[in-house]
């Protein structure tokens, strides 16, 4: 947060506010998820989810950290309001917790929802990327569109994603 409003520009502060936000609803939906699991199951561990509901929830949590398609409207806003190496920081190196979680949980993710998001992710990524000028928001949507490839890559085979 401090590196996106660094600038103290009103987009900066805007770009700050709404990847906290984003970034704090998915957190709590990760921990909603593992509670729904306990109550149900009595099992805490993320890794493990048995009961449908959890895992429903874990799978949009870990989209919306990522930014995938239909969670990816705060992505593009986010990196237009910071600056040039924010960006870049933030599409690839904060998205290596969400993603090993995604690793890490893929067993117990919903498989038909990762597909279908991951799906969109890849169409609408490239697609909107192509009507873009600005720089920042050709990297977001270009992003979004590989994330939606390694999702496709994780459903079918875990650890191809490794690479």
């Amino acid at each position: 947060l401090p590196l996106i409003s660094k600038s103290h520009h009103p987009r900066a502060i805007e770009a700050a506010t709404k990847y906290f936000l984003v970034q704090a609803a998915a957190s709590a939906l990760v921990l909603f998820s593992s509670m729904t699991n306990a109550w149900y199951t009595g099992q805490w561990d993320i890794t493990q989810l048995t009961h449908p509901t959890s895992c429903l929830v874990l799978t949009a949590a870990i989209a919306m950290k990522l930014g995938l398609v239909p969670f990816h409207f705060w992505f593009p806003e986010v990196l237009q309001g910071t600056s040039l190496v924010t960006s870049l920081l933030l599409s690839t190196a904060m998205k290596f917790p969400p993603i090993t979680l995604l690793y890490l949980t893929s067993n117990s993710l919903n498989p038909s929802l990762l597909v279908t998001m991951a799906i969109l992710s890849t169409a609408l990524g490239g697609w909107m990327g192509l009507n873009q000028t600005q720089i920042r928001k050709i990297l977001a949507f270009s992003s979004i569109s590989h994330l939606g490839w390694m999702a496709i890559i994780l459903s079918y085979n875990p650890k191809l994603t490794l690479l």
